[in-house]
């Protein structure tokens, strides 16, 4: 059987939850359906803040809220948004219990806080968002495809960043 590829993952700074969120935003604003992103960072590191952004990015009109005590809560934009917590989730067949297949095969966006816990059992499809807190509100968010599908994502993200950062620098 051949290697799976494999992917670079790309580092952000981030300064502030606004930041963190207006990258997820962009990531969102990309999705064409389909798209799983797996979060994994500390408590607190800002899994949820990301969610936000992307909802925006989505279209959702509605706060995100972290899913923890029920597992799994469905917002609706552009594209329906499937935001599932595993952090009380024990064992990975209990995360399978759950239905992640049906969410992540629904042609919607998933979006799973403390994936780590199952990442065996997510299908081999999505992007690996770890957030990792620098102190205060700053973060590294180093976000890393895990097919072909989220490479492409992450490349329309670099190339809109880099645009807008030129355009910035234009107006100046």
């Amino acid at each position: 059987m051949p290697n799976p590829p494999v992917f670079q993952g790309v580092v952000f700074s981030s300064e502030s939850a606004a930041e963190t969120q207006q990258l997820a935003r962009f990531l969102g604003e990309g999705c064409t359906g389909g798209e799983t992103f797996l979060l994994v960072g500390t408590l607190g590191a800002g899994k949820t803040c990301f969610t936000q952004g992307l909802a925006w990015g989505l279209g959702v009109d509605e706060y995100t809220h972290s899913p923890t005590f029920v597992l799994v809560t469905e917002y609706h934009g552009r594209l329906t948004l499937y935001h599932i917590d595993l952090y009380r989730i024990e064992s990975v067949p209990e995360a399978i219990e759950l239905g992640l297949e049906e969410y992540l095969a629904s042609g919607g966006v998933t979006a799973i806080e403390w994936a780590d816990k199952a990442l065996d059992s997510l299908g081999g499809a999505g992007m690996v968002v770890e957030i990792l807190s620098q102190g205060d509100d700053r973060r590294t968010i180093t976000l890393r495809p895990v097919d072909t599908h989220h490479e492409t994502l992450l490349a329309r993200l670099q190339a809109r960043r880099e645009s807008r950062a030129s355009q910035l620098e234009g107006s100046r």
